[in-house]
């Protein structure tokens, strides 16, 4: 009889979770039906404040998406993971504030709609942590192509199925994960999906 390994688990749609990693753990997330938005953030759990920052991160890399091999940047400019695996297209976005109410509403949706903001701070709260913000995430599998004028372009994400990235931990990291419950723009390319974590 064949399963899920012990260290696997699910992340429903529209939920969030925490994963704290040592040291040169890694943390497969995986795309289950494909098209699905994985909005990821991480911390220091010693010390919150320093946090995954995209600014850090596009400044030391000189490019706005990560590639494998990439190093990701807290705000203080320390590696906090490596990118070590990507099957997927390679379209990720560095740009984008996670979801929230705010956002929902203007969008015309209802006020509890689910949201990565949300999902953030309910991660966090479960391990006991709360932060004065929501930093901008790392949208993994996101699709926001930008135009030579600065436009911006939100684009179904194409993510198939199974795909997946790896990052391995540079130093103790809570890496927290929300399953992007945006439909009212096609992000999510039609649907929202489960997603898969493994620690390896």
């Amino acid at each position: 009889m064949s399963g899920p390994p012990p260290d696997a688990s699910v992340l429903p749609a529209r939920h969030g979770t925490a994963v704290a990693l040592a040291p040169g753990e890694r943390l497969r997330i995986v795309n289950l039906s494909g098209g699905q938005v994985v909005d990821m953030w991480a911390l220091t759990p010693g010390d919150p404040d320093e946090r995954l920052s995209m600014e850090h991160t596009r400044a030391s890399l000189a490019r706005l998406v990560p590639r494998v091999g990439d190093q990701l940047y807290s705000s203080r400019r320390r590696a906090l993971l490596t990118l070590v695996q990507d099957t997927s297209p390679g379209v990720h976005d560095t740009l984008i504030a996670a979801c929230d109410p705010e956002r929902y509403r203007q969008l015309g949706g209802n006020e509890d709609h689910a949201s990565c903001a949300d999902n953030f701070r309910r991660a966090l709260a479960e391990h006991g942590l709360e932060i004065d913000r929501v930093p901008a995430p790392l949208n993994l599998f996101m699709n926001i192509p930008w135009q030579p004028d600065g436009a911006l372009e939100f684009a179904p994400s194409p993510a198939r199925a199974g795909d997946n990235v790896t990052f391995a931990a540079a130093i103790d990291v809570l890496v927290v994960l929300s399953a992007c419950p945006m439909d009212l723009n096609p992000i999510n390319a039609g649907g929202l999906g489960d997603i898969g974590l493994e620690v390896l």
